[in-house]
């Protein structure tokens, strides 16, 4: 594909600035498209044109939302394989697992339309005390104003649309900083709501370098703040916030438990994704595995097969399995925590080698909370396997780290899955599946480290509502 131009979308038009941004194919290094960052007096204009459409966006009709929404989800499900190329290049994520992001973009926004229609109103009774009070309670949901949402590089799209379409069902405008190095799903995402008839600066998506972008965080008029990224980042934005609302979806070391009761035929292919599925550079990445003794040589001699048919290539191939990661940075680190865990005492059993920016599958047994590879989130391709006796043991295990953000308990036996869902620190348990699944109407976050609040279309909405009272 030859690079193109791309243009910043601010305030509802299309510009360019004097800072551009090249956006390279971490496969091979080419360059995929030129676009341009962001400065202050860009963000001040779409802050000043958001903040003058806010009362338009709040009287818009739940059906004239609707339709915008469901536009957007239609425009990007019959575009899905030129986008799905586009974000494959810019993120080297294999072409088959950029193609379901961009069908869960589509999806995402026609859930959106579906709850902008809902009727959130309440009725209440306020006689409780006094029968002679016939006082009556009307509670109505206003916008909460203007959002900035701030989405990384993983899920260029999906993630950067579970911000903007929930905040269009509310009725909030919203500015999205996306990933420096993968601005392009966003922006030809902002060519197809230009063409909506959403009112303009109602969405402004800019790329920015950090300090600007971080007039986001600290900008009182943002009323709320929606981050996913790294928890460093995140925890330290939210210092930084003020008295807006934040929301903060961060990264965890999920861990997926095999009981003795699991059917290996159905937990090995979807062990297989959620360790390695965009080289593991997924929040939810399946980075902890606890198997129950019983199963245990079994489970790694044959996910260790799986691992090692596993097809790497050129990400735009669609049928490579894995490819390179963002950049050699992150390569390297994940090279040198894989090293430092074999120096304190992990077995490696296969993969951990590096070549530039791509980093072999790697599995590792015997490892432990002293070691990166098992007590940070990785975000590399690189899995632990640990054993255990009894579902408290793998319990236990299971919430031995600062994150809780999911976990997969492969289990036939309803106590244990009980056991697990009620004592599993975490935002949610996948049963027969790994930590790794997540369904776009679902609400979605973590607890510890892990986050703040819920994403899930419905669930982001509830924060980008205030409930207002009339009491009459």
């Amino acid at each position: 594909m030859q690079s193109k131009n791309y243009s910043i979308y601010s305030a509802g038009k299309f510009t360019t600035t004097n800072q551009t941004l090249e956006v390279h194919n971490p496969f091979d290094n080419s360059l995929v498209a030129t676009t341009y960052l962001a400065d202050k007096f860009i963000l001040e204009e779409s802050i000043i044109k958001a903040l003058a459409v806010k009362n338009q966006l709040q009287e818009l009709a739940p059906q004239k939302k609707h339709n915008i929404l469901k536009q957007i989800s239609n425009e990007i499900y019959a575009n899905r394989k030129r986008l799905a190329e586009i974000l494959s290049l810019e993120s080297a994520k294999p072409l088959k697992y950029a193609l379901g992001e961009i069908e869960r973009s589509a999806f995402t926004f026609f859930i959106a339309a579906e709850e902008s229609k809902k009727d959130r109103n309440e009725h209440l009774k306020l006689n409780r005390i006094n029968d002679t009070d016939q006082r009556e309670g009307i509670v109505e949901y206003f916008p909460i104003g203007l959002i900035a949402g701030i989405a990384p590089f993983n899920f260029p799209m999906n993630l950067a649309v579970h911000k903007i379409a929930p905040a269009i069902a509310a009725g909030c405008p919203i500015i999205l900083k996306p990933a420096s190095r993968t601005p392009l799903s966003c922006l030809e995402l902002a060519k197809i709501i230009d063409r909506t008839e959403l009112p303009k600066g109602a969405v402004s998506i800019l790329p920015m370098d950090r300090d600007t972008g971080n007039l986001l965080v600290t900008d009182e008029r943002f009323k709320l703040l929606s981050f996913t990224g790294s928890p460093d980042i995140g925890w330290k934005m939210k210092s930084q916030s003020g008295k807006k609302k934040v929301v903060l979806e961060l990264g965890g070391n999920a861990a997926t438990i095999i009981t003795a009761s699991a059917d290996l035929k159905d937990t090995l292919p979807k062990s297989l994704m959620g360790a390695f599925a965009y080289s593991g550079q997924i929040c939810i990445h399946a980075q902890r595995f606890i198997v129950h003794s019983s199963l245990y040589e079994t489970f790694i001699n044959d996910l260790k097969i799986l691992t090692l048919n596993l097809k790497s290539g050129n990400p735009i191939d669609t049928t490579t399995d894995v490819s390179h990661m963002i950049d050699e940075a992150n390569a390297v680190r994940v090279k040198q925590w894989i090293n430092e865990a074999l120096q304190q005492g992990a077995q490696l059993i296969c993969g951990g080698k590096r070549n530039g920016s791509y980093v072999e599958p790697t599995i590792l047994s015997h490892c432990n909370n002293t070691m990166k590879v098992y007590a940070e989130e990785v975000f590399g391709p690189v899995i632990c396997i640990n054993s255990y006796e009894t579902i408290e043991d793998a319990i236990q295990q299971a919430n031995n780290t600062k994150f809780g953000l999911q976990c997969g308990v492969f289990t036939n036996d309803t106590n244990e899955l009980n056991k697990c869902f009620k004592q599993i620190e975490v935002g949610g348990v996948i049963h027969n599946h790994v930590p790794t699944l997540r369904y776009d109407q679902m609400p979605y976050g973590g607890v510890k480290d892990s986050g703040l609040g819920r994403e899930g279309v419905k669930y982001a909405m509830l924060d980008m509502l205030e409930p207002k009272i009339l009491v009459k």
